[in-house]
């Protein structure tokens, strides 16, 4: 027996080891054909005979699983060693990652909401025709609804063409007040230079006891957060029209590219057209069971705060994914 204990000691590598526990513990090893022989050994031997055997038996195999865990072990630190790398050597190749422009933009408007303590709320892609036109005071065949080139399923769902439906379902299911913002892709057909089929909105609702809210808490939110985003802008309101929202105001800050003097990007006008407004219309807190109560609602477009932030011309190339582009923001 000596020898395989030999053997066991002398093996150097996983498979070699392999190799002797075969040759001692296989169906064909030293060791069945060991206790094989006990029929020929006299009856009177063969108590010793099998003591011996195992005592063996147990001293083999606890060599063998102790020679087998020295050499897994060395051969992990060998292979440590030869995969190991520096890392604090310096590496001109290895380049930071980013943010897409649309998402970090988006982060920075959310960001601005909740540390006003506006709550943030989703809703599904997929809506109906009462949570996306009617109950914002958008009835079927009313003119308005030509403004959103909608998607249509054939059982009469459809994409929503903005995050407004998020609006209508938290107060379907809150009562006042509400603080809160929605942001999230919507989709119209549409697809030009300043267009895509899809894009991204965050729109934003308060609603408190009538009375508690004024379009001067709405002006002051706003040209907060246009000074945030933009830096130091002139803010404008303009008088518009939306179904959803009476009275209603379009929003423009100074051109940041002229700083107001008139340029190409402005129209010469010194004006940049950046969201909407207005005071929710009666209707809309109708349609949703709500009485005696006030409140303003806006809603902006991601991708054009983006481009004006980043200084990118056409909206298309914000999702074409070309990696010259997006170089540019790391």
């Amino acid at each position: 027996m000596q020898e395989w204990y030999t053997a066991i000691q002398s093996a150097d590598t996983i498979d070699k080891i392999e190799e002797v526990r075969l040759a001692i513990f296989g169906k064909k090893g030293i060791m069945a054909a060991e206790f094989a022989r006990m029929k020929e050994v006299p009856d009177d031997q063969k108590g010793t005979f099998a003591k011996e055997l195992n005592v063996h038996k147990e001293a083999l195999n606890n060599l063998l699983l102790d020679r087998k865990l020295f050499l897994a072990m060395a051969h992990l630190e060998a292979t440590m060693k030869l995969e190991a790398l520096d890392v604090t050597l310096y590496s001109p190749t290895v380049e930071r990652g980013s943010l897409h422009p649309v998402m970090e933009t988006m982060d920075r408007i959310v960001e601005y909401f909740t540390t006003m303590n506006f709550a943030v709320h989703t809703g599904p892609m997929v809506e109906d025709d009462f949570h996306n036109f009617e109950a914002l005071n958008l009835p079927k065949y009313h003119p308005a609804r030509d403004m959103q080139d909608t998607f249509y399923f054939k059982d009469g769902s459809l994409l929503r063409t903005h995050t407004s439906p998020v609006q209508i379902r938290t107060m379907m299911n809150t009562q006042p007040p509400i603080r809160m913002i929605a942001p999230g892709s919507v989709f119209r057909r549409d697809y030009d230079i300043t267009h895509t089929p899809m894009f991204h909105q965050v729109e934003g609702l308060v609603v408190e006891e009538e009375g508690k809210v004024s379009f001067a808490n709405l002006k002051f939110i706003l040209e907060d957060f246009l000074k945030t985003m933009f830096g130091e802008v002139e803010v404008r309101f303009r008088p518009s029209f939306f179904p959803f929202t009476e009275p209603s105001a379009e929003v423009d800050i100074s051109c940041i590219f002229c700083a107001g003097s008139g340029c190409r990007v402005c129209s010469k006008t010194g004006w940049l057209e950046v969201l909407g407004c207005g005071i929710v219309d009666p209707n809309v807190f109708k349609a949703v069971g709500y009485e005696k109560v006030s409140g303003y609602a806006f809603g902006l477009g991601v991708e054009r705060f983006a481009m004006l932030i980043h200084r990118i011309g056409d909206l298309r190339s914000l999702f074409e994914g070309d990696v010259r582009l997006l170089e540019q923001f790391r």
